[in-house]
């Protein structure tokens, strides 16, 4: 778990004069943090759901686990006192709470965290612990927030980098915050970052995360950040989602949870425009509602309540639907290894201006070599697993856009800028590491490729399949 010698630093250093000084209790420990699996070491069985609750000018987000462990992150707006996450958590019969996760205790994030807590801890099984990033708030809001956690006497720990949430057959990797803080402690831009991931699928949490916790992000972590559904970061001002961390995170679809007028513009027209520019799939807590997102491990299907546009530069074009609004959830889309479909299985397009050309695609790719099995224990020696592509034409050839796929439906798209001469090749590492121009990392944190036979299958940026071959 996280470093639980930090819990008492957070209440009494930090926090004496709004709550006192007495820690709560935290679980025994053998003395070392427990093991956090990697991705693709949890099993694979059954589905992962994430649900992002319609809060309004807020974020909230249930994740229930293949076992039916839960996680929350963030508990709405303090206008409402958590009154549209309990209704939301009680209607999807939540009965406990296992991981609580403050993404920073500005008060639109933990406006109903005492709520959750006294709730849980009165009339449901409780709370299992409680993770939060550290830093203070000098609000009333805060203050509750951290009565409730004493008077339960809940669990909490100060969650950093490096630190693990040990999620019942999911990975969660925590990226932020780092040490030491980021911007002389600023709040949002030291939001508790994580990225779960559920067999091949995964989903990026950035918090309030600003510019400068993002490029720390990109910086340190690169290929890593790459994720199937990425959480538009603070709630998609100007400020957040950059490109870089987009073309870093490269998700097929993003979610944004902010109010339908907005007092702060959110989400930004800027914001929204890089969202266009990359084809990514948008849903807007305010127009499509409580957004469900299941996976199997292989693929996310996309439940809202209402059906909206999902073009960025359209989605106000959609009808406001308010928080708290009742009713079901109905398919919208699927996330497949080979890109999104509709709900009757139709490719789904975003307009550009301009889209791909490949009209100057003269090169030829060939599958030059695979190198399925690594060294040693593959999990261990991720970049020793790999496969070599080659332009075997008589010109260069823009590779930006362009995805590789094995049979189980992993994929990974090549980075925009990516281009490989006549004759040159290209290794793809199914690990991390710096991308260049003779070598890319697939950022997985799981082998890919079989070591006893799999099929490699490569499709352009056009959507079309342009090779597919089988070893054994």
């Amino acid at each position: 778990m996280a470093n639980s010698s930090r819990t008492l630093l957070i209440i009494c250093a930090g926090l004496v004069i709004l709550a006192g000084c007495s820690a709560p209790t935290a679980p025994a420990s053998d003395g070392g943090e427990s093991p956090q699996p990697a991705s693709g070491d949890a099993t694979v069985e059954g589905t992962t759901e994430v649900h992002f609750i319609n809060v309004g000018q807020s974020v909230s987000t249930l994740i229930i686990g293949p076992t039916g462990e839960t996680m929350l992150i963030d508990s709405g707006h303090f206008n409402d006192d958590g009154e549209y996450v309990l209704q939301y958590l009680q209607q999807q019969n939540i009965e406990r709470i296992d991981y609580f996760v403050t993404s920073h205790n500005d008060a639109d994030h933990i406006g109903g965290n005492a709520a959750v807590i006294n709730y849980f801890e009165t009339e449901a099984d409780g709370i299992g612990a409680v993770y939060d990033p550290g830093i203070a708030a000098g609000t009333e809001t805060y203050s509750e927030y951290l009565d409730a956690i004493e008077q339960h006497e809940v669990t909490l720990y100060e969650t950093r980098e490096g630190d693990s949430i040990p999620f019942e057959n999911v990975s969660v990797q925590v990226m932020g915050p780092p040490e030491p803080y980021l911007e002389s402690e600023a709040r949002n831009e030291n939001s508790i970052v994580l990225k779960l991931t559920y067999g091949q699928t995964s989903f990026l949490f950035t918090g309030d995360a600003e510019d400068d916790q993002e490029a720390y992000l990109v910086e340190e972590y690169g290929s890593q950040l790459r994720a199937t559904v990425m959480k538009a970061g603070h709630h998609g001002s100007k400020t957040s989602t950059s490109g870089a961390l987009l073309d870093a995170a490269q998700p097929q679809a993003v979610i944004i949870s902010s109010e339908y007028e907005s007092q702060y513009g959110h989400p930004n027209e800027e914001t929204l425009q890089r969202l266009a520019e990359r084809d990514i799939s948008t849903y807007w807590t305010a127009t499509h509602g409580h957004a469900v997102l299941r996976s199997d491990g292989k693929q996310v299907t996309i439940a809202t309540q209402r059906a909206a546009p999902t073009d960025p530069m359209s989605i106000r074009d959609g009808s406001p639907i308010d928080p708290g609004t009742t009713g079901t959830v109905e398919r919208r889309a699927t996330i497949t290894g080979s890109g999104v479909t509709d709900a009757a299985g139709t490719p789904t397009t975003i307009a550009t201006d301009g889209g791909t050309d490949t009209s100057a695609e003269q090169g030829e790719i060939a599958l030059a070599s695979v190198h399925a099995d690594a060294e040693g224990d593959d999990r261990e020696n991720l970049n020793d697993e790999y496969i070599v592509l080659e332009n075997t034409g008589g010109e260069p050839f823009d590779l930006s856009g362009w995805t590789v796929q094995d049979e189980a439906g992993a994929t990974y798209t090549v980075p925009d800028g990516t281009t490989l001469d006549a004759g040159a090749t290209i290794t793809l590492h199914t690990g991390s590491g710096t991308d260049t121009e003779t070598d890319l990392y697939w950022g997985s944190g799981s082998p890919i490729w079989n070591n006893g036979g799999d099929t490699v299958i490569i499709t352009n940026a056009d959507g079309d399949e342009v090779l597919r071959e089988s070893y054994s």
